[in-house]
């Protein structure tokens, strides 16, 4: 059996000759063979000299040199007025002048040899006005000119433990400990108190990456350098926003194929998620929505707070991924045991049946009477026995049908003979086993130096605080450990007619959207269902498409002009005559005609009335941070209320489809709820291929597709409502943007 190995692996590494040349510059950036300090000034207080200070009091290896031209010495040494009179090349330099001068810093850094650069200044695209602007574009002009690895502006700092490197004015104690975790984030107090916490934690940070503005390397490139590293197991990334969609997302795969997590606190809502508001699907997939949509299928695990982020990294750096779902737990209060069972449950989550090798064994030391359950509650036999608790445990991790080995339990905060042999006692059980042991207290507590010290030396076992925010960072190891180590990239499967008729269509459109007609002829090319129906221009003709058709029919409006038919009275239903139909024509035709601005109208839609056993709606978007997506769920009138959607990454296929469906209560329903028929999915899952190809076919020019309602029976399943809105300047001005 292998050792369980839960510790960065120290290996002196190096990105390979065919490595790209952003990891390259990362790598410069943070293993440098000197730093340079433009800027220098002895100013008490200043950026300038915390960092210094901190970069002699952890003892970079490498040379330091302050640049400053007015200078001849700082803090005790030789103050040089330019790189020219440095004692060798520059390597990693420090940007610490006013912004003004700070684009000629990063130009003259790279004439004289530099491979990299942080700017710790700020004022550039952070500020409103014209000059930072300016200033800003500037900035990332000379960075791409020179090929300087830089992060910043407007930045605090980075840490690169195995070189003892601290280029940060934190003036908190830092352990230069080369640890397995590795952040990195746009806002530096965020990643310097991540940070803090984990060492605080007795968990190992070996690298920290504060981005600030962006200009140069973005959060991605750094998730990119930290998968191949082989020190690091978890990445941690905060996210304020994603410029990069493919970057982010090749990232991500590039993490997950080196069986890395990435763990993200994402905020912020998109501007263009409620620009999309003008149809349904828009409106309901915001930001966080379509960050998880496109983030979780390429394995991110995002958090919703600081704490949940740093127990969800505690369980992933000390756990290994579990091969199954199949929970035990060991306590020793029945109160306790009673939380750990509604906290699990709450989350989706419950504890498997002990084997009968394991029920026995227990039920042989717990004596006569005593109830052998999981969660195990082995409180009272403890007390007559004690070295019941060990055995027990013992007895779980040993179980091959137990996956998790979940151990009520906390810290001591002071020397504790006992509690501290169980803990090692534990460990090392912990360590020849592939499975994860995590001991949760089922409250915050405060960790003493002994506490921490203790913690450090227990590294196979996870210590997590807080049962609510354990067991949602338990279910995220649990989901990961499902996902495939490498996903195929999906690509569109569109024919060429279909993406023919897409680019004529978009090139002849010339308003917010397209009509109801025009909707749904790219959508039938695409593959997608629609109900038999045709346009009309006078109540006679109208006549005539309801007979061809047969009764029962619907009547609508056409107008690209009119988003939402039903709010104007533009929808009858249920039309069982000519009369009827004629009657229709003419009252729809008088209502738009009454409605301000007097939109035009193409003429009336006379469609197929489909008997539908449910309605579902289809949709797509285009986010303005993670690129299109899919929208699946309960249709109709009340689609608002119910909520009832999921959203995936776009484009898709069908198997990716029927997951999309699956996780909703419209797909339980279809697949047949309470004995009832099951209807016919396949129609859906075509639909949502077929509007999956669309968006993404379209690229940029599309921002959303409304398909409400998408009905569904047993045989059948077709769009009979559509609507298009197209991403160019008159649909912004029709969004109120």
């Amino acid at each position: 059996m292998e050792a369980k190995v839960t510790a960065a692996t120290a290996l002196p590494w190096s990105p390979a000759p065919d490595a790209s040349d952003v990891v390259k510059g990362i790598h410069a950036m943070l293993h440098p063979r000197n730093i340079v300090l433009v800027g220098a000034t002895d100013k008490p207080g200043n950026y300038a000299e915390r960092i210094w200070n901190n970069l002699i009091k952890y003892r970079f290896a490498g040379s330091l040199f302050p640049i400053n031209a007015k200078r001849e010495t700082i803090w005790g040494v030789t103050c040089y007025k330019d790189f020219a009179s440095l004692p060798e090349r520059p390597d990693h330099v420090l940007v610490l002048v006013p912004a003004r001068f700070a684009v000629q810093v990063i130009r003259d850094a790279a004439a004289a040899g530099a491979r990299s650069a942080t700017i710790v200044t700020s004022g550039f695209s952070e500020l409103q006005d014209e000059e930072s602007q300016k200033l800003a574009s500037e900035l990332q002009q000379a960075i791409r000119e020179t090929g300087l690895a830089v992060t910043g502006p407007n930045c605090l700092g980075n840490l690169s433990a195995g070189e003892n490197l601290f280029t940060n004015i934190d003036d908190r104690v830092v352990t230069m400990d080369q640890g397995a975790v590795a952040i990195a984030g746009q806002s530096g107090a965020i990643v310097m108190a991540i940070r803090q916490a984990l060492e605080d934690r007795g968990v190992g940070v070996g690298y920290m990456v504060t981005t600030g503005n962006e200009a140069g390397l973005e959060t991605p490139d750094l998730m990119r350098y930290f998968a191949e590293d082989p020190s690091i197991r978890v990445i941690v990334v905060y996210l304020e926003g994603v410029r990069n969609t493919k970057a982010f997302r090749d990232a991500c795969k590039a993490a997950r194929a080196a069986s890395k997590p990435v763990i993200a606190l994402k905020l912020g809502a998109s501007e263009g998620g409620r620009a999309a508001a003008m149809a349904h699907t828009g409106a309901l997939a915001g930001s966080i929505e379509t960050f998880d949509a496109v983030a979780t299928r390429e394995g991110v695990i995002r958090v919703r707070g600081l704490d949940e982020l740093i127990e969800t990294t505690e369980c992933f750096v000390h756990s290994t991924v579990p091969k199954g779902n199949r929970l035990a737990a060991v306590t020793l209060s029945g109160g306790k045991r009673g939380l750990l069972i509604d906290a699990f449950y709450a989350a989706g989550l419950d504890f498997a049946p002990l084997s009968p090798h394991v029920s026995g064994e227990l039920a042989k030391m717990l004596g006569p009477g005593s109830i052998v359950g999981n969660p195990l509650d082995a409180g009272f036999a403890a007390v007559v026995d004690p070295s019941v608790y060990m055995r027990s445990i013992k007895l779980m991790i040993d179980d091959p049908d137990i996956d998790i080995v979940i151990i009520d339990a906390e810290l001591p905060k002071a020397p504790h003979e006992q509690r501290e042999r169980n803990l090692r006692i534990v460990n090392e059980m912990a360590s020849w086993d592939a499975k994860p042991v995590i001991y949760i207290s089922a409250m915050s507590i405060g960790f003493t130096d002994f506490t921490k010290a203790l913690r450090k030396s227990l590294p196979h076992i996870a210590v997590m605080q807080g049962l609510d925010r354990a067991v949602s960072a338990i279910k995220s190891l649990l989901d990961y450990a499902k996902l495939a180590k490498e996903v195929p990239d999906v690509v569109a499967s569109s024919k060429r007619a279909a993406r023919t008729l897409l680019e004529k269509t978009l090139k002849a459109a010339n308003g917010a959207a397209l009509d109801e007609v025009a909707s749904k002829k790219l959508l039938k090319a695409y593959g997608i269902p629609i109900s038999k129906e045709g346009i009309a221009q006078t109540p006679a003709e109208a006549v005539k498409i309801a007979k061809q058709i047969g009764f029962p029919v619907v009547a609508k409006v056409v107008s690209a002009e009119i988003l939402h038919k039903s709010d104007i009275g533009g929808v009858v239903l249920n039309l069982n005559s000519a009369n009827e139909v004629k009657q229709a024509f003419n009252d729809i035709t008088a209502r738009v005609k009454k409605l301000k601005g007097k939109p035009r109208l193409d003429g009336i839609l006379i469609a197929q009335q489909v008997k539908a056993d449910l309605e579902l709606v289809v949709g797509a978007s285009l986010d303005a941070e993670m690129g299109p997506v899919v929208l699946f769920g309960t249709g109709g009138v009340d689609i608002e209320l119910m909520k009832d959607v999921a959203l995936a990454g776009a484009p898709l296929n069908a198997a990716e489809a029927r997951q999309l469906i699956g996780r909703t209560k419209a797909g339980v329903k279809m697949r047949g709820y309470r004995g009832k028929p099951k209807l016919d999915e396949a129609s859906v899952v075509k639909a949502l291929v077929g509007l999956s190809n669309l968006i993404a076919d379209a690229g940029d020019r599309i921002a959303s597709i409304d398909v409400n309602p998408f009905l569904i029976n047993a045989r059948t399943g077709v769009a009979v409502d559509a609507l298009i809105v197209l991403n160019n300047a008159a649909a912004r001005r029709a969004a109120g943007h």
